[in-house]
């Protein structure tokens, strides 16, 4: 750094024999110090002046650090520079999916929603349908989204209903679904599913056609499980039995059937259950699904958690144990 000031004066003395030339030397020094001087020799302050001199060139040649450390004067504090922002990428558009994911795969729920539905339906997809979207005139859909299987449940508990009144227990059938990952020997009873048996039923007087078949072919037994399933399956995982048939155990689900109104005779093991295989390809053109219905079973109180209708069977849906009777 170049000093900035230098201030001489000297005085003579009165006296010749000693000439003093008291000297005033303002000199800065590192960290901005004034070094003063005063009343020193003639030869001294040569010498001193000598040393300056020197030192100016050396400083000369060298920039002072804080000639780096310090910006130009024009130059504005960081704070106060505009910055580019930063903007996150776009998210991607979700891609709509057609398969769905039981009664409303959310985890908060609504109507039988599930958040492990749409991930524990592989063995339903495959068998269900092997079209898709499906045909909902042939079979009962389950949309993916919250609240829809509470519908599509009470569409096929009305048709039950009223194809019950027409046909009666002859037109009945046992449903129950066994879960080979929780348990290869219980079949769990689920509900019933029934169908038109004829193309007209008794109730000749009722002018909204209720009583008529939809379709042009009357429904088979087979026919009126299949078209169901996946409402049936979805049902039972979520709503009935999620215990034993949601979850980790919700793959290779399989349903099973027995007679209309056999519920004591599985019990008392009188009756083999029979295995459904097929899948929504194997209904017949002119098959309608309203032509037939579904009714759940429902548990009530500590069933939940405790009850529930169960069997036990071989892989081939025959009793394992003798028949008993119940008494009283």
């Amino acid at each position: 750094m170049p000093v900035s000031c230098i201030f001489l004066y000297a005085q003579t003395a009165q006296t010749a024999k000693q000439t003093l030339h008291p000297l005033l030397l303002l000199l800065p020094i590192a960290g901005g110090t004034s070094l003063t001087i005063t009343r020193i020799s003639m030869k001294t302050a040569t010498l001193l002046f000598a040393v300056i001199l020197s030192s100016w060139s050396v400083f000369a040649f060298q920039p002072h650090n804080s000639y780096q450390h310090h910006p130009p004067i024009h130059q504005h504090h960081p704070s106060s520079q505009r910055t580019t922002p930063l903007y996150a990428k776009k998210p991607a558009k979700r891609s709509k999916s057609n398969s769905s994911g039981g009664f409303g795969s959310s985890s908060k729920g609504g109507g039988f929603a599930s958040s492990s539905s749409s991930s524990s339906s592989s063995s339903s997809k495959k068998d269900v349908s092997s079209s898709s979207p499906a045909d909902p005139t042939k079979v009962r859909v389950v949309s993916g989204f919250t609240g829809s299987g509470t519908k599509v449940l009470a569409s096929a508990a009305n048709s039950f209903d009223r194809i019950r009144k027409l046909f009666g227990k002859d037109a009945t059938t046992d449903v129950y679904v066994r879960s080979p990952l929780n348990d290869e020997s219980t079949f769990w009873f689920v509900g019933k599913v029934i169908r038109m048996t004829e193309k007209e039923g008794e109730d000749n007087d009722n002018d909204d056609n209720s009583n008529k078949l939809v379709g042009s072919v009357l429904p088979s037994e087979i026919e009126a499980v299949i078209s169901q399933k996946r409402l049936i399956l979805e049902y039972a995982k979520n709503q009935l039995r999620p215990q034993n048939m949601g979850g980790p155990y919700s793959k290779n689900l399989e349903l099973w059937t027995a007679p209309g109104d056999s519920e004591m005779d599985v019990v008392q093991n009188k009756v083999e259950l029979v295995p459904i295989v097929g899948s929504s390809k194997d209904l017949r053109e002119g098959f309608n699904v309203n032509d037939v219905g579904y009714n759940p079973e429902i548990y009530v109180g500590e069933e939940k958690e405790k009850g529930g209708l169960r069997v036990v069977r071989d892989n081939e849906g025959r009793p394992v144990k003798p028949v008993f009777e119940i008494s009283g």
